[in-house]
């Protein structure tokens, strides 16, 4: 659970709210400072576009690599080892972030340490979730996770307060005089020595797994992508009711990454944002998600899964189009629609997860949600792709804040999602 909260600096700190923020800031755009207002709001929607080109080329190399990866954890007895290896990885990029310096030369490095986070961070989590039914039983597995879920709420919101009081309002005590943005930059030190400290309970207190017999004979790539389109054959011919939910929810899933991805950008270029009200808005999109995620789990036990999920991507749906629609109202627009998408996000994933667990069969759930786990990695390009792509078209066209046409491109991924959902037996039978 630990872990859950030690990597909570990566997505929070790096992936969305301040690091991707910081290097679409007017700092990397060349020649900012002889440009107009409109000209330098587009060139930074280009940064924005060129942030999202990276997170597509990111997600496409986790779909190559993931069916492989996944299939393997389970009996290599190297679960923790790849694991632990991930996070040094991911500890040495927040590291190396600091030396990014706000001058239009570092952009591209800056871009670079961005995607390949993206792909450090989603393998390791391939090890972590196949560890979760090592370190529980049948009776504790829902609760553990909810926990390590919710930890990562929590460590968000601390992460996010204690960068804006240390390191962003007047009179911090960090750098005080700005200069180089060594007030941002010094948040990416804290970041790694956050994720250090707290995997140690990792490294001292979870054992390996051991070898399997299965493990001893070497599976070859090629023999692991047969065993995973061997396992959607069955699953077609046996219970496609099952391959259909996994197969919408790893469209819809990559919206809900795109929300919190692409939402401080949003808040930043679109809205105008300052980078306290961008941490303050993160602040209050970590509470309101783990208030959803709690309420989608009394209601899903009234209303049932499915419904709670369709119920969530329709809410986002709606707040999407208000984020859309109103933007001309200015910031007011994304405090209540921006919000709004993030109540949605919680149940829509709490919810995705206990699908899946009630059509798993007993004592393959590991195999089923690493399954899941690797379809949703595959479709992780979609919404990267289709930001960057409505951005693009709206700059070419020279269209008004091209940055806000970039949530079209995360609803059609959502809309897609939720059509592909509709089409699934809410109670689909246990596989065999």
């Amino acid at each position: 659970m630990l872990w859950d909260w030690a990597e909570q600096p990566y997505p929070t700190i790096i992936q969305t709210f301040i690091f991707a923020t910081y290097i679409t800031s007017a700092a990397f755009v060349v020649g900012a400072s002889s440009m107009t207002e409109v000209q330098l709001e587009n060139a930074r929607a280009d940064l924005a576009g060129q942030l999202g080109l990276a997170g597509a080329v990111a997600g496409l190399i986790v779909a190559i690599s993931a069916p492989v990866l996944g299939r393997r954890s389970d009996s290599a007895g190297r679960r923790k080892f790849w694991l632990l290896l991930n996070s040094a990885i991911l500890i040495g990029l927040m590291l190396a972030s600091y030396f990014i310096e706000p001058n239009p030369t570092f952009f591209l490095i800056g871009l670079a340490l961005y995607a390949v986070g993206n792909i450090v961070q989603e393998t390791a989590f391939i090890n972590y979730y196949a560890m979760l039914k090592q370190v529980t039983n049948e009776n504790n597995i829902a609760r553990v996770s909810g926990i390590a879920w919710g930890l990562g709420y929590v460590g968000g919101i601390i992460l996010l307060l204690g960068s804006l009081v240390l390191c962003y309002l007047p009179g911090h005590p960090i750098y005080p005089a700005e200069e180089q943005a060594l007030n941002i930059r010094v948040i990416f030190l804290f970041a790694a020595a956050w994720m250090f400290i707290f995997t140690i309970p990792l490294v001292l207190f979870v054992p390996e797994i051991p070898k399997t017999e299965i493990s001893k004979t070497k599976e070859s790539i090629i023999q692991s992508y047969r065993g995973m389109f061997g396992t959607i054959k069955n699953l077609r011919a046996k219970n496609p009711d099952a391959l259909r939910f996994l197969l919408a929810s790893a469209v819809y899933r990559d919206g809900l990454a795109g929300v919190f991805t692409y939402g401080a950008i949003l808040g930043t270029v679109a809205f105008g944002f300052s980078q306290t009200g961008v941490i303050l808005f993160g602040v209050a999109a970590n509470i309101v998600s783990g208030i959803g995620a709690f309420l989608g789990g009394i209601l899903d036990d009234k209303l049932g899964t499915k419904r709670v999920i369709a119920g969530s991507l329709i809410g986002m749906l709606i707040a999407g189009v208000g984020v859309f629609a109103l933007a001309g109202l200015g910031s007011i627009t994304y405090w209540i629609f921006g919000l709004a998408l993030c109540l949605f996000v919680g149940p829509a994933q709490a919810s995705s997860r206990t699908f899946v667990a009630r059509f798993a069969p007993t004592n393959r759930e590991g195999e089923i949600f690493g399954l899941y786990q690797t379809t949703g990695r595959a479709a992780s390009f979609l919404s990267p792709l289709l930001w960057w792509v409505f951005i693009s078209i709206a700059s070419a066209l020279s269209l008004a804040n091209p940055t806000i046409y970039g949530i079209i491109g995360i609803m059609v991924v959502l809309g897609a999602g939720l059509a592909w959902l509709l089409r699934v037996n809410p109670k689909p039978a246990v596989i065999e």
